[in-house]
């Protein structure tokens, strides 16, 4: 799966993020969603948000919960904490952000994978694909997102099991 985040509307990784949580029930397990998020230079949308991800990083529930018991700074800011739930694939699927404005080790410190945002809008490009399912040229088959915040996406096999 591969999703465009607006660089006028996705700054952070606490709003493009809904890439993830929008769409981790359409995952397939062992999957990867990209994540072409050029106007990304933070984790955070305030200093103190920015330095817990950064400290804690995406590492999924049991990881978070443990930290949280641990960590006073952590347990007086719930909504950090639950962000960094959220925002992690919980191990199910692998996300790749292609960030703008973050380097290979800011992104991969925080438990994403890193791709170069260039190639990859080379690959996928955003002005040539259409929302859903689309076909590139090396016969890879891809669901394309244009904006994580328009809705949820789920698979039928998900709602009927």
């Amino acid at each position: 799966m591969v999703v465009y985040l607006d660089p006028a509307e996705f700054k952070s990784t606490w709003l493009g993020n809904k890439s993830i949580y929008r769409t981790r029930m359409a995952m397939a397990d062992n999957g990867e969603l990209i994540v072409l998020a050029p106007g990304l230079k933070e984790f955070g949308e305030d200093r103190e948000i920015d330095r817990l991800i950064r400290k804690y990083g995406y590492r999924g529930t049991p990881a978070t919960l443990k930290s949280l018991k641990e960590n006073e700074e952590l347990r007086n800011n719930l909504s950090a904490a639950a962000h960094l739930i959220h925002g992690s694939s919980e191990g199910r699927f692998s996300v790749t952000y292609c960030p703008g404005n973050l380097s290979r080790d800011e992104i991969e410190s925080v438990n994403f994978k890193y791709h170069d945002l260039g190639s990859m809008i080379g690959k996928y490009n955003p002005e040539k694909l259409k929302d859903g399912i689309n076909i590139m040229s090396d016969g890879e088959e891809i669901f394309y997102i244009s904006n994580p915040a328009l809705g949820l996406w789920t698979s039928r096999e998900r709602l009927t099991n």
